[in-house]
């Protein structure tokens, strides 16, 4: 599933492409990629017409603004891309494959393609005159951004208090942190040297401001390296995230460690695969 820096270089993509961007026409292959309006139908009608403004990320949610009049709101425009929800921008016209979900286009005929292989990828149409919360109800779930001033070591240690949980599943909770997922609490846990499997509730103050600083220093650098593709992710433009290439431990289970040379470990926390170096966190 994409994580914060892939949705993050999503973002940018949608902003950089869409800034003029009317949309002329809408059409769904998949009635099911539109979680509201109930109707697809509705949905259409929403949008067309409608001039996309910017882009925001909350967590893994993609909010654009809509606009119908220079200063006349039309709502807003979220996705989520799930686990393998992709955005594909064509400057000619090209048959859809079998896994295109929804399409747009502006008057030029150039489109913006939603392609989603298992179809978990969800939209939503939020009326100018409903709260974008009420309708994505997702979004009041999510705790701080990873970037954000309230994310910090105190907060972390009032929220984890007393807790047995692993730390690694605990990065895994969108409510306690919004954004970070698999890969990046993996390679976050190796870079502040902490054991993923640590009773939560029983890290110091040090230690988690050391995990703080490591999961901001991790996403700042995947960001930079426009996320990571190890099956599924591709940017607007159909390339690959780099940031793979640099994981220190992130599916490199049996390999050296590249720090150390002790063998990487792959385990299974919260069900899904964890990857640690026991000479380097401890």
């Amino acid at each position: 599933m994409p994580e914060l820096p892939e949705v993050e270089t999503v973002r940018r993509g949608l902003e950089q492409q869409l800034s003029h961007f009317r949309i002329e026409r809408v059409e769904v292959l998949r009635d099911r990629a539109i979680a509201f309006p109930p109707d697809p139908t509705a949905f259409c009608d929403a949008l067309v017409g409608c001039a996309v403004g910017g882009w925001e990320r909350r967590g893994k949610y993609l909010l654009g603004s809509l606009s119908r009049e220079p200063g006349s709101a039309a709502g807003v425009w979220g996705v989520h891309l799930r686990m393998t929800g992709q955005f594909r921008w064509l400057n000619a016209p090209c048959p859809p494959c079998p896994h295109t979900r929804v399409r747009l286009w502006n008057a030029s005929g150039q489109e913006l393609r939603f392609v989603d292989i298992r179809s978990f990828g969800q939209m939503w149409w939020v009326p100018p005159d409903l709260a974008t919360e009420a309708v994505i109800t997702g979004l009041a779930r999510l705790g701080p951004e990873p970037f954000s001033p309230e994310f910090n070591a105190t907060y972390l240690q009032a929220r984890l208090q007393g807790s047995m949980r692993p730390i690694k599943n605990a990065l895994l909770d969108q409510g306690l942190l919004a954004g970070v997922g698999n890969i990046y609490a993996d390679e976050a846990l190796f870079a502040a040297g902490i054991i993923p499997h640590q009773p939560s509730g029983r890290l110091s103050l040090l230690q988690l401001e050391a995990l703080q600083r490591a999961i901001v220093a991790v996403l700042e650098l995947s960001i930079g390296a426009g996320g990571t593709t190890f099956s599924d992710f591709r940017d607007l433009t159909g390339t690959n995230g780099n940031y793979g290439g640099l994981a220190w431990v992130y599916r490199r289970g049996g390999d050296p460690c590249r720090r150390c040379g002790t063998t990487i470990r792959r385990d299974r926390l919260a069900g899904r695969s964890t990857h640690w170096c026991p000479g380097c966190q401890h």
